[in-house]
């Protein structure tokens, strides 16, 4: 390779501008080449281009067998089949923007050339794509003096040091000011915008910088700031770089603003790549750390509901529920734990009118209200007929302090939507066991004499059910709304909830 770089410029002004279309959803071509494990190449592209709100599109120029450890083969199809694909697109879709990436072979570079001086796309970002992250050279030597004549047809060139080296004949960049330096000299060469990037220098710092010295810029060289993120997966960080910014110039017409809007995002995407647990080798950046997934109507409840289903099985294996269903439940247990939930409805109704101070809308506020004054109002009344007759069961018990201490603790997070995780479990567990009881109760015929018909009818009381699927449903739209953090707590309230609902159905056998 000759130690110096010299091509003509375009005759088109278009090129090293990279005049923006302005569109909300920017039409991004990628022509690139293929990594079947989904974290480079074509997969890389589209990936980046829809976490930026592009609509992402693709002509395939290699098809590679490669994977987290490394590339094991590389297949060219012919490039007159690749000019099939960008003529089919371009004939019948206005393009925004294009990537380019691996190239492969002299053909395909020609056949690349020749299509951009015909369609002139208002964006060109070549990702000069010639060493891969394991150090797998990924374009054969012969190829490399046809990719330096494609370079004046991009407005934003963005190789990686090893590659910027080999593009200017010179040894690799070993500090940041070496590396401007060469990112003049290509500038200088082609008339792009050259991104210079500091991934592969040491250091804490990972700056990158715009370089062009045709005036394009506000300064020859515009740095960008950045930390170093300290993880190996680091697998297709330049393609997944370069078709970002090529959606982002697409929509905003600016390469500061574009490489000031994209770097925070792949810096994010580095630091939680490890969420994907992918490959073995250097793996995949997480393309949509940022995106929340949503949650469909009900589906955060389904999860709630599973959650419970354990706890449910424990309560239906409780001596005191079967003695319930039967009738043949010791008295003295039935009284203790109505003693009980009477004083744990007083704490209960105060966390539900808690619940109906912090609610985002009226409807909100009347429901927890309502259910607020239900618990003293309405159900304490069958506790208290029942206790007036019968002696003392004593005061607060253990299991009914966790559990009022409990709900009061959620009360107090602030969380709204943690609060109604937490209180959940009364509503729903109840229902659900007192529906099952009472279905049990009238299977047997309402048999006379059954010692609990009165409390095994309220609890299946059609009021009572629909409170529950209000319930349910405020919990469910909570959470769709919740960040991830606040959807986390409000599982581990509700589940804490419900783990104390089994204790409290269990207290009568404790206390004896």
């Amino acid at each position: 390779m000759s130690s110096t770089l010299s091509m003509p410029l375009p005759a088109s002004s278009a090129a090293g501008t990279g005049l923006p279309t302005g569109r909300e959803v920017p039409r991004v071509l990628s022509i690139a080449g293929s990594d079947p494990s989904g974290g480079a190449g074509i997969q890389a592209d589209l990936k980046s281009i829809a976490a930026h709100g592009g609509y992402g599109m693709a002509a395939i120029t290699a098809l590679t067998a490669q994977n987290t450890c490394g590339v094991q083969a590389v297949h060219v199809p012919p490039a007159a089949f690749l000019a099939q694909q960008l003529d089919a697109v371009s004939d019948d879709i206005s393009i925004d923007a294009v990537k380019i990436g691996m190239l492969g072979d002299e053909a395909v570079i020609r056949t690349v050339r020749h299509w951009l001086e015909k369609v002139r796309p208002a964006v060109v970002v070549l990702d000069p794509v010639m060493v891969a992250t394991s150090g797998d050279r990924l374009l054969k030597e012969s190829a490399e003096a046809a990719l330096r004549d494609i370079l004046p047809l991009a407005h934003l060139i963005t190789p990686n040091l090893p590659e910027l080296a080999m593009l200017v004949g010179a040894d690799p960049a070993d500090s940041w000011a070496a590396a401007l330096e060469q990112g003049r000299r290509l500038a200088d060469a082609t008339g792009a915008t050259i991104l210079v990037k500091g991934g592969h220098l040491a250091g804490a710092d990972c700056p990158d910088a715009l370089v062009n010295t045709a005036g394009l810029l506000p300064g020859e060289v515009v740095e960008v700031q950045g930390n170093r993120i300290d993880t190996r997966n680091s697998h297709g960080t330049g393609c997944s770089l370069s078709s970002a910014i090529a959606t982002v110039q697409a929509r905003l017409g600016d390469w500061e603003a574009s490489l000031r809007t994209v770097k925070p995002w792949l810096a994010g995407a580095l630091e939680k790549s490890e969420q994907l647990e992918v490959g073995r080798g250097n793996g995949p950046v997480h393309h949509f750390h940022h995106v929340r997934p949503a949650l469909a109507e009900g589906a955060f409840a389904a999860r709630l509901w599973t959650e419970a289903q354990q706890d449910l099985a424990d309560i239906y294996a409780l001596d005191f529920i079967h003695g319930l269903a039967t009738g043949d439940l010791a008295e003295k247990d039935f009284a203790y734990y109505l003693a009980q939930d009477a004083l744990y409805l007083n704490g209960y109704s105060r966390v539900l009118a808690r619940a109906s101070a912090l609610a985002p809308s009226e409807g909100e506020q009347l429901f927890w209200a309502g259910s607020s004054q239900q618990c003293l109002e309405v159900e304490s009344e069958l506790h208290r007929s029942w206790l007036s007759t019968r002696p003392a069961q004593g005061g607060l018990g253990p299991v009914t302090k966790a559990y009022v201490d409990h709900l009061t603790a959620a009360s107090a997070s602030g969380s709204y939507a943690v609060l109604a995780a937490a209180v959940l479990p009364c509503f729903w567990l109840y229902a659900e066991v007192g529906e099952k009881l009472h279905a049990r109760f009238l299977a047997s015929g309402e048999p006379g004499g059954h010692a609990y018909a009165a409390w095994l009818r309220t609890y299946a009381d059609e009021g009572f059910a629909e409170a529950t699927r209000r319930a349910i449903a405020i919990v469910d739209a909570a959470g769709r709304r919740a960040s991830d953090h606040e959807r986390a707590a409000m599982v581990t309230a509700f589940k804490q909830s419900c783990r104390l609902e089994v204790e409290f159905f269990d207290a009568p056998r404790l206390h004896s």
